[in-house]
């Protein structure tokens, strides 16, 4: 029998402080979304004291937060405190990754010709030049205009006109930008009779799922430009881009026929802390069942939860990488 373990840190001023006591912890990660959070919940009273930590922490405040069983604790998340409020007799200490710092102004500028990778090495080097931007997914535009914008605003039209994958590794200090699924981080095996608590998936094949995929791109001579890919026929979905370079349009209609039209599971499994796993691995399905689903898909979300209750991992899957 193994016992939760846990630990939860914050740095502010140059000082660390752990938490000794602790409600529950929430964290929620995926790749279709631009920010990895964390809830840290706390009773609101230790021993009919208040507990005061605003006085020690505040917005902006670095944390770290591991997990595990017995003496294995892994981090889980790294980020910092975006707010802490109280709710319903107890204080919930609400954080962000490395997204929170980049909620600030940039500066206004038209940029072209330019490309999806020197746009967020611009945003990199005004608000943190300590990250270094991982992108192996450049698209071209032949104007790209930001204007009374956040660094937030801008990585977020990035990601819905590109359909690009992009998130922060916190604890590495990095930026990625990566096309849909294909960035692969480490890899885990499942068994629906060993390591699976609950499932909800519901397998898709990509040939009942017939989709149409449209990218229509305004040039900086205000002509439109277009490119279709998938089956006549199907959903039809019309994507409106920027002025992204036309021999660029193919990638991003790829890009979403792939979302839209792989083989792949929907839902989630549940299972526990172990094994660990992380949105852009590759998690191996087994199921004695039903073998011809056996094979290897993205795993797209996790959702973390530890509290007196046990622990628990929901696991989002994505597309089928592969048969085996």
């Amino acid at each position: 029998m193994f016992d939760i373990n846990w630990s939860v840190k914050f740095k502010n001023a140059g000082v660390t402080y752990r938490l000794e006591t602790i409600a529950a912890i929430d964290i929620d990660e995926s790749v279709d979304n631009l920010v990895d959070t964390a809830t840290i919940t706390l009773p609101e009273s230790v021993m009919n004291r208040v507990l005061n930590i605003g006085e020690r922490i505040g917005r902006g405040t670095e944390v770290v937060i591991q997990l595990g069983y017995d003496d294995g604790l892994i981090t889980e998340f790294v980020g910092f405190v975006q707010n802490i409020v109280t709710n319903d007799s107890s204080l919930k200490i609400l954080c962000e990754d490395a997204l929170f710092l980049f909620r600030v102004g940039v500066k206004d500028i038209e940029m072209k010709p330019t490309t999806m990778a020197k746009i967020a090495q611009s945003l990199l080097s005004q608000i943190n030049p300590g990250y270094k931007l991982v992108c192996d997914y450049d698209i071209a535009y032949e104007k790209f205009v930001i204007h009374q914008a956040t660094g937030f605003d801008v990585l977020k039209k990035l990601a819905e006109e590109t359909k690009a994958n992009i998130y922060f590794n916190t604890d590495k200090k990095e930026l990625h930008i990566h096309p849909p699924y294909l960035e692969k981080s480490g890899e885990v095996i499942y068994s629906m009779q060993v390591n699976v608590e609950k499932s909800s998936l519901e397998y898709k094949e990509a040939i009942d799922r017939k989709v149409e995929v449209i990218v229509e791109s305004t040039n900086v001579k205000g002509k439109v430009e277009s490119y279709t890919a998938g089956t006549t026929g199907g959903e039809k979905i019309t994507l409106k881009v920027g002025s992204v370079s036309p021999q660029d349009l193919p990638k991003i209609a790829n890009a979403e026929l792939i979302r839209r039209s792989a083989d792949m599971y929907e839902g989630s499994i549940d299972g526990w802390l172990i094994p660990f796993v992380k949105p852009t691995y590759s998690a191996k399905i087994k199921d004695e069942d039903y073998p011809e689903k056996d094979g290897t898909y993205y795993v797209v979300g996790v959702v973390t939860s530890v509290s007196e209750a046990g622990c628990k991992r929901t696991v989002k899957l994505g597309v089928k990488l592969s048969v085996k």
